[in-house]
């Protein structure tokens, strides 16, 4: 990626100033194409939290199958705590302009559906600044939970049904762990519901 203008700004969340950075010289038209979530692809970006793709071993007598291990969360640099939280998400309009993409610095962040919705998931690799070419678009069959790396790239939450809900593990502690970077007009990544792929 090219230098970019990027200026500060506050953020109002709970322990947190975030970064607010505008890509200035990369001009980028993309139409994004949904893949299907698998530990495989999504492996550059995280864990995928699905006991379909995941060993398990007997607990409790025999009675309850225990799928180990499907994340580490990672929260405790400079003094953070792990936090249980959950989101209650609305489905914004598609076609859906990408405008922006955030990160977490600090610690991992997952998410783990509660109402067994597909939703969608857009990342882009580890950088200094998320590059647009390299966004890639994931769906949920509903329940596939994902845990970000600490770093990675990603949009807010997109919920495909209204009033959906998810699990949230993430950070809470000192210092700035949600950077924002906003992408200038030249950039169009656009993102449309026309070839979901099958779930």
């Amino acid at each position: 990626m090219e230098a970019q203008n990027i200026t500060e700004k506050s953020k109002e969340a709970p322990s947190t100033e975030a970064l607010s950075a505008v890509t200035e010289t990369l001009t980028l038209n993309k139409t994004l194409k949904i893949e299907p979530l698998t530990p495989e692809a999504f492996k550059p970006f995280g864990d995928l939290i699905d006991k379909e793709s995941s060993e398990f071993f007997m607990i409790n007598n025999g009675s309850t199958r225990r799928y180990h291990r499907m994340a580490d969360v990672d929260v405790a640099d400079n003094g953070g705590e792990p936090i249980i939280s959950i989101f209650q998400a609305t489905p914004l309009q598609y076609p859906l302009s990408i405008k922006m993409m955030e990160r977490h610095p600090l610690g991992s962040q997952a998410f783990v559906p509660l109402l067994g919705n597909p939703y969608l998931i857009l990342v882009a690799p580890k950088d200094d600044s998320p590059d647009p070419s390299a966004i890639r678009a994931f769906i949920s069959n509903g329940k596939q939970g994902v845990n970000y790396h600490k770093g990675v790239w990603h949009h807010p939450v997109l919920a495909l049904t209204e009033q959906d809900q998810f699990l949230i593990v993430d950070r809470a502690g000192p210092g700035n762990n949600c950077d924002e970077v906003y992408f200038s007009d030249k950039v169009q990544v656009e993102l449309t519901l026309d070839d979901l792929v099958s779930i």
